[in-house]
């Protein structure tokens, strides 16, 4: 298991729709939920003034070949 913290700056606060000339951002991956965790919240602090940013914490399921 792999686990990423997704999210940007959208477009408004319905979070559907990324702000205009923003990308996702992706930080990761991490091997446990509590590191993950850890980046989300540094993440959501530091934009924690900006109504419009959103960041969540998503699991990757291992791929094998």
């Amino acid at each position: 298991m792999a686990f990423w913290v997704i999210g940007g700056e959208y477009a408004d606060t319905e979070f559907r729709t990324l702000a205009k000339g923003r990308s996702e951002e992706r930080i990761g991956p991490f091997a446990t939920w509590e590191e993950a965790r850890s980046a989300w919240s540094a993440r959501a602090f530091a934009t924690v003034d900006d109504c419009h940013s959103r960041y969540r914490i998503v699991e990757e399921a291992e791929q094998r070949a």
